[in-house]
């Protein structure tokens, strides 16, 4: 068979496959048409209309609220509680997650999602880093440990408390020689902390030591920061009191909760009981103004006695 004849065969196959079709369509339109008129007439006018016709979305711009925003001091999902009062009194002073309720066997819906967003949040606290644009609003002198990333920084924690040459001459350039007070701000385990914090916290403390004619000069940031991180800069400063502000390990109550490391004279390798803690510097906890008075008065005390930690509590309770 020649190619002419062959495509004329094919376009004669098609042709009757469609008019095929064309005929079993028509058919079946005719079929639903008849059995349209057999049925009764639709009475337009007695139509009953919904009372409320639904919006196409209860939610505006396709967006949940917030579950986070829920206060769990507040919340009580146990049904039937014996006594729910007592239930709420005792949730007002924790923020543990009590009175969630069971469906069967297991937590009720709403509790598990707050549960997956409060561990996202912390996740993303100590994974992400502080926005340039804060530090660069608050005119904090930016510095870096040895870890470089921090994939580093979780897995070498050592890395996270050293400084190399050319970050501790920058420091150095910074801070005076022997300055009574210098103030750090490290990203620690939670950039969220520092973020939520730090704003309020630092003028507190300035005003908290101009009451006691006492102030600090410029401020470094330390990206990648462990608390001895601050050992270094008071041993190669010489600066009397080192104040180190940092974001904590976020847990499931909050991923915002940052704290105060404070020493008299930092050295490396010194013991962890010559520093002095204030934590829980978060608006659940210490609220960061409160928490920055009370800095600037602790930095008083430990230039007044020369001591910190353990040390300064032994010399408080000789001076009783």
């Amino acid at each position: 068979m020649e190619q002419k004849d062959l495509k004329e065969l094919i376009r004669s196959i098609l042709t009757d496959i469609v008019n095929e079709n064309e005929e079993l369509v028509k058919g079946q339109s005719n079929n639903h048409a008849n059995e349209v008129k057999d049925e009764a007439p639709v009475d337009v006018d007695n139509i009953e209309t919904p009372s409320k016709i639904p919006a196409e979305s209860e939610i505006e711009d396709g967006i949940l609220d917030d579950i986070t925003e829920v206060n769990i001091r507040e919340q009580f999902l146990v049904e039937d509680a014996t006594d729910k009062d007592g239930y709420l009194r005792m949730k007002k002073n924790t923020p543990a997650r009590l009175g969630l309720g069971r469906a069967g066997t297991r937590y009720k819906t709403e509790p598990v999602l707050r549960f997956r967003a409060d561990h996202a949040a912390a996740q993303d606290a100590v994974f992400s880093y502080v926005d340039e644009d804060l530090i660069k609003e608050m005119g904090f002198v930016p510095v870096e440990t040895l870890c470089g990333d921090k994939d580093t920084y979780i897995t070498r924690p050592d890395l996270g408390r050293k400084f190399s040459d050319e970050e501790l001459k920058k420091i150095t350039d910074v801070i005076p020689n022997n300055a009574d007070i210098a103030i750090i701000v490290g990203d620690g385990l939670s950039s969220a902390a520092i973020e939520a914090n730090i704003r309020d916290i630092i003028p507190s403390i300035k005003q908290g030591l101009k009451t006691h004619n006492l102030d600090f000069g410029d401020i470094m940031f330390v990206k990648h920061c462990r608390v001895p991180a601050m050992d270094p800069i008071g041993e190669h400063t010489g600066a009397k009191v080192v104040c180190l502000l940092i974001g904590e390990r976020p847990g499931l109550v909050t991923a915002e909760s940052m704290s105060a490391y404070v020493a008299y004279k930092p050295t490396i390798g010194m013991p962890e009981a010559r520093r002095t803690v204030i934590s829980n510097i978060h608006g659940q906890g210490t609220p960061a103004v409160e928490a920055g008075a009370y800095i600037a008065d602790l930095i008083k005390e430990m230039l007044d006695v020369k001591a910190s930690g353990v040390d300064l509590k032994k010399v408080s309770k000789e001076g009783q």
